[in-house]
């Protein structure tokens, strides 16, 4: 394939590219620019972070799992460019060099790209900004006084990057939903590639070859977000971020759920349509959907079809999903916000889940009247608890009343022991979580983040 994009503010054409050659490779094989350092090679320690700007904002993304076609149209700078053109450095890099942010050295040039993204932005959360950038030696202190201190200095005129013009790219680089349709119809044994946040690991990890690829971040109305009186409507391309920003407001614990899902960098590339699609039993996303009860709109050619999310997931590796057919469109009704969503894991930040629980449950004059509870890592696959919900309804809304459902836990649930957790931590955490909801419900605090003497 060929790219154009720019690379610290000047036009590069890339000729003849492999689709699966990552930007951390091509920037220090091939460019010298040694800069971006590879680390875990898989998207969690943000050695290999820089800044990407297109037509959304500046975002700080992990070059190890980046394909080079999906930088077409783009700018990108790595930490070689975030200084100005006559050697003036970035408020951060001032800032980092004030506060003594860096000893081994390692990791500081993915540092200084995801402040320089959060600088542009004006994020200031920058516990939450960084959390996908790992230091050993320096701790997390001074890189925060140091963010903290750049917070306020206006963003340079060089990091302002217009776009690059290009014309339209392969057809393996659809630009609509359309042209995506009839190119995959043709292609239905391509490789989807959206964020690269779970296929670059197969290229990076399992190294495999896929061919051919097709790239779906050129088709802008597949990252379209619309709320009507009656739904909230999702494009499968939108990212993590765009949705946490979008659900907050109608779902606040849906959207902390987000704000932990994997880091800065992920979520910039991660998007919707991908952790659904994927089918993974520990996706974060299916849950909580399947708690609203939101609907997954497919396309194959020109045919669409829409069922309820989760009759999505057959078992595991196995969606409903023919060859050729690819996730357009997720809708959740518009509704009373009931939902709470736990998830569980080893860290806090930046994590698998062991468990996600996912629960709305209606409440009237004290009697449970309606309940949509759904589960990730308790099964094979995203799963809604029928047991446990008709257990539920018509009984008391309190400890006695919920007794009954916490027993059913075992009828629909037969969880497996692995690193993350055992099979009974995960059965008691799930029954756990309903007694969470019901105690917050009733105005008790039971976050484990809160410490009372």
């Amino acid at each position: 394939m060929d790219v154009t994009f720019l690379l610290n503010g000047e036009t590069t054409h890339v000729r003849n590219v492999q689709a699966t050659q990552t930007l951390l490779d091509w920037l220090r094989e091939t460019r010298g620019l040694s800069g971006t350092k590879e680390g875990c090679n898989e998207g969690d320690c943000g050695a290999c972070s820089v800044v990407v700007q297109d037509e959304g904002g500046t975002k700080a993304l992990n070059a190890c799992i980046l394909f080079m076609p999906q930088l077409q149209g783009k700018s990108v700078r790595t930490v070689e460019g975030v200084s100005g053109p006559d050697g003036e450095l970035h408020p951060v890099q001032e800032a980092m060099i004030e506060h003594h942010g860096s000893q081994c050295g390692f990791c500081t040039p993915g540092f200084i790209a995801s402040m320089v993204a959060a600088h542009s932005n004006g994020a200031t959360d920058h516990d939450d900004q960084l959390a996908g950038n790992l230091c050993r030696c320096t701790g997390y202190a001074p890189i925060v006084r140091a963010a903290e201190a750049a917070q306020d200095k206006p963003v340079p005129v060089w990091v302002k990057d217009d776009l690059p013009k290009v014309e339209a790219g392969s057809k393996f680089q659809p630009t609509s939903c359309d042209e995506l349709a009839e190119v995959y119809a043709a292609h239905p044994d391509a490789t989807l590639v959206a964020g690269a946040t779970d296929v670059g690991l197969w290229v990076t990890k399992q190294l495999r070859e896929l061919d051919p690829v097709i790239f779906l971040g050129r088709c802008a109305d597949l990252k379209d977000i619309s709320v009507s009186d009656t739904e909230l409507s999702f494009g499968a391309m939108v990212d993590m971020n765009a949705m946490r920003a979008a659900i907050e407001p109608h779902h606040p614990s849906y959207g902390e759920m987000l704000r932990r899902y994997a880091s800065t960098q992920i979520r910039n590339a991660a998007t919707l349509g991908g952790n659904v699609a994927n089918g993974s039993p520990i996706g974060d996303n299916p849950p909580a959907l399947i708690a609203l009860g939101a609907t997954l709109y497919l396309r194959k050619g020109d045919a669409r079809r829409s069922m309820p999310i989760e009759d999505f997931f057959i078992a595991y590796g196995k969606q409903d999903r023919a060859a050729g057919e690819f996730v357009e469109r997720i809708t959740i009704p518009r509704q009373e916000d009931r939902l709470k969503v736990y998830k569980l894991s080893k860290r806090f930040d930046q994590d698998i889940s062991a468990v996600l629980g996912a629960f709305n449950i209606g409440v009237s004059e004290g009697v449970v009247t309606s309940a949509r509870i759904a589960f990730g890592g308790m099964a094979a696959t995203p799963k809604r608890a029928t047991s446990v919900e008709e257990a539920l309804m018509g009984a008391d809304w309190s400890e006695e009343g919920i007794a009954p459902a916490l027993s059913a836990f075992a009828e629909d649930f037969t969880p497996m022991s692995d690193m993350r957790a055992s099979a009974s931590y995960r059965l008691e955490t799930a029954r756990n979580m309903l007694r969470r909801y019901l105690l917050e419900d009733q105005g008790i605090a039971a976050s484990v983040l809160e410490v009372s003497p």
